[in-house]
Formats: structure tokens, sequence, C-alpha cells
């Protein structure tokens, strides 16, 4: 049975900068060429989600320009459908992205048409599961309480709207946005560590965890999208939480040995080949 997924979330240009090393603040430092992606964490689950073998359509506004135009290309050849929802008049989301040489990023998202997602219509409860993220507003994700199945992703870290948080099946976030949630009030949460792996809670205790495979890191931009993505589809298709943890954790890392957030992405083959070498 193939899963099908609604992502709800945000689209993005996003320019890539790499550095030595992070700047501090107030200093300025020089970088090498810019490079254009896509990117956005929502495009960036839905690609993720279509490489782990779902049906996927992307609920995210993009602006009547160039930079829109080209996202829907990129989008389309990856495999996502687009949830047909126009052209909005703000200019298609940007984020400014520094990569340093060990991997390590930081990231700067100008949101513009994102602001204006609105799902009103749309039928999210066909969809054997939801995703969503924090890159757009409150009363998107509102509307992406419909869905029968939501696994929500708090990132960036904000405040969310409680009634949003209780209606997730699964909340998804790293340590630094977990510091944020109380866990037992959770019926369902999954804590990323980083190479340390991933935690699934259940009311605040602990059910799962795995521990990714140790791979030579590149760029880590994005892989917190894949495993989040690869997370919800596993689930979807029947997966426990101990299986569909080691999924996710081991796509994530595979993300990372690769420059970029979609260009990254591991096949299904990919995750099922490292996954029998580790058993």
């Amino acid at each position: 049975m193939t899963v099908s997924v609604g992502v709800v979330g945000s689209a993005n240009v996003d320019l890539v900068v790499r550095v030595a090393a992070l700047p501090r603040r107030g200093q300025t430092v020089l970088g090498g060429d810019v490079e254009r992606r896509s990117g956005g964490k929502g495009a960036n689950q839905a690609v993720a989600a279509a490489a782990a073998g779902a049906d996927v359509v992307l609920f995210a506004r993009l602006g009547d320009d160039e930079s829109g135009r080209w996202l829907a290309r990129q989008l389309t050849a990856r495999g996502v459908a687009l949830g047909g929802l126009g052209a909005s008049a703000l200019p298609t989301g940007v984020a400014l992205i520094t990569v340093e040489e060990g991997g390590e990023n930081t990231i700067v998202v100008a949101p513009g048409a994102n602001a204006e997602l609105d799902l009103r219509g749309i039928d999210l409860g066909a969809f054997d599961v939801v995703v969503a993220q924090l890159e757009v507003g409150d009363d998107a994700l509102r509307q992406a309480m419909a869905a029968r199945r939501l696994v929500l992703n708090v990132a960036p870290a904000r405040p969310v709207p409680p009634e949003v948080l209780a209606a997730a099946a699964v909340v998804v976030a790293n340590e630094t946005e977990a510091e944020t949630l109380d866990l037992a009030a959770l019926s369902s949460a999954v804590v990323t560590r980083g190479a340390a792996g991933a935690v699934h809670y259940r009311h605040g205790r602990e059910v799962a965890r795995a521990v990714p495979p140790a791979v030579a890191v590149v760029d880590t931009v994005g892989a917190g999208d894949v495993f989040c993505a690869t997370y919800a589809v596993r689930r979807a298709a029947g997966d426990d939480d101990a299986a569909a943890l080691r999924y996710a954790v081991t796509a994530g890392a595979l993300a990372t040995r690769a420059r970029g957030a979609q260009g990254a992405v591991p096949t299904t083959e990919e995750v099922n080949a490292w996954l029998a070498r580790a058993s």
C-alpha cells in the first residue's frame, strides 16, 4: 500500500554560502560562491516523503515571480505534487544559509508568500498522514488540525497554539525545541538528538530510541526535515515506534553526506541497504 502524505509548510529559495567558520556577532567573513537551491521546511519534507515512496501533495504558497516558478519546477521534478493554492502577490520566501566546513549552519528566513498560506477548502482528512512545521502562520496550523493524523514538527522554535499541540498525533522536536515543551502533557513526542539519534516518548515516558549510522558529514542542512518526513511515512505505513525511529534516524544521517537539503535526500533502497547491514 502506498501512503498518501499531505505536507503543510513553507517553500523557499535557499541561498547558500560556504565559509571556513561561522561568523561571530559583528564579524564579517569571506565565503564561496552563492548557491541557489530549492528549500523550505515544507518543501524539504515533501521531497523526503516522496523519496520514501509516498504519494505527496505539498500545500505551500509561492510568489508570482521567477523564484516561485523555478521552485515549482524543482519540486515537480522530485515527485511532489503542488496543492494548487495559487500564486501570492508577495515574493517567494527566501532562506539565507551559511554553512561552515564541518557541516554546521546558520539560517535566516524571509517568509514572503509563506505567510499567506490558507487551507480553506482543502480536504486534509483524505491523507493517511499530514506533516506540518512552524514556518507558516497559526491559521494554517489550526486548519491542519483537520487531518486524521497530524505529525507536527515544532521547528523553527516559536510559540505554538496549545490546541494545535493537543491535536497532533506526534510532535517532533530537536533537543532545543523540546525544552519549550511539556513532554508529559503530549500523548506522543519524538526528540531528535543529532548524532546521538532520537527518542520516542509517550506521555513523557521513553518507549523507543535509535542511534544513527556513523557517516562522513558534509552538510547538516535539511537532515531534521528528512527525519521528520520519513518517520511520518513509516508510521503511516504501519511500522511500530522502534522500526519507524530506526528508519528515520538512518535516513536523516544519510542526508548529511552531500550538500543541500533536497538533493541529499536518500532513496528507500539506500536506507534499507544501511538498515540491512546494521542488522
